[in-house]
């Protein structure tokens, strides 16, 4: 018997036929958006050379004039303060400071930490390469594949995106939806707006205080950060990335999640999200030192 166009079957067969087509545009639209991401890293990259150029030059000279001042051993610790998330740092600069636990590159070994500074560490301004790494680290290290893993089955559990279905391939879909977000959010929050707008991406520990002092400190950092001088400034990097980063996401989504209120609780989601890691960034090397006996520096402590 002929099937009516008007029949469920054929309801179906039409709703299962426009579901294919969703799933397979996103891939085409996965590729756009690496390529404009490309384009827009471009004219960015070329500056980074010529700003790395100049900030090398200008770290040497700044490092030779402490060891003119303070001898070879100051200049030493000039050297050491200049690398990231060196725990002696903290150590050569004030004996007194070493009941400060210091950052560790990954929470857990699982979780990229690469941006968190040990407290009291004070480093040179971040240069445009410096910014573009950390982004580049955030987002490739083996340990960046944890949080979209954790995401995809959360959202295939909860059937966020119906048109994504359930099993192996469903999870798949999932999770490369899931990275791509982390990836576009990194370049946009850690390298794009902040090399726009001259800010420090790193997270800069506080390291003492109660506990509400430094959870309120640590989720301040969502909306305030430090320049490139130095300054405290309001965390354009964070917001704008952030935005921006949800608002790319749409394009790579199926039609029906492309809204106006979808975009803007991705939105608030990634901002919260972050200020989140904020607070765990800042509690990490208690927990470290506490639970897993993690290393305090101590002052005069060999490398």
């Amino acid at each position: 018997m002929a099937i009516s166009l008007s029949s469920p079957a054929a309801g179906l067969v039409q709703r299962q036929t426009q579901i294919v087509r969703r799933l397979a545009r996103p891939h085409l639209v996965h590729l756009f958006v690496f390529a404009a991401l490309i384009f827009c890293l471009t004219p960015c990259l070329k500056l980074a050379a010529q700003q790395s150029d100049a900030s090398n030059s200008d770290f040497s000279s700044s490092a030779v004039q402490a060891g003119s001042a303070n001898g070879a051993g100051s200049a030493d610790q000039a050297g050491q303060a200049g690398q990231k998330n060196v725990p002696d740092a903290l150590a050569a600069q004030d004996p007194n400071q070493s009941d400060v636990a210091p950052q560790t590159k990954r929470i857990l070994g699982i979780i990229p930490n690469f941006r968190s500074v040990s407290a009291d560490v004070k480093l040179p301004p971040q240069s445009v390469k410096d910014k573009f790494s950390d982004a580049t680290q955030d987002s490739f290290d083996y340990s960046s594949i944890f949080i979209p893993g954790l995401l995809a089955a959360y959202s295939m559990a909860d059937d966020a995106t119906p048109e994504f279905h359930q099993g192996a391939a469903g999870y798949a879909r999932y999770f490369w939806h899931a990275a791509v977000d982390q990836t576009s959010e990194n370049y946009m929050v850690e390298f794009v707006v902040p090399v726009i707008t001259r800010e420090d991406t790193r997270y800069y520990t506080l390291g003492r205080g109660g506990f509400f002092k430094r959870t309120g400190y640590a989720m301040s950092r969502a909306v305030i950060t430090r320049s490139d001088s130095g300054k405290e400034v309001f965390n354009l990097s964070e917001v704008i990335g952030s935005g921006a980063s949800s608002g790319l996401s749409s394009l790579y989504y199926p039609t029906a999640q492309r809204s106006l209120k979808n975009t803007g609780t991705e939105w608030g989601l990634d901002v919260g999200i972050d200020a989140a890691s904020f607070v765990a960034r800042e509690f990490w090397p208690d927990i470290n030192h506490w639970l897993f006996h993690g290393a305090k520096p101590t002052a005069g402590a060999a490398k």
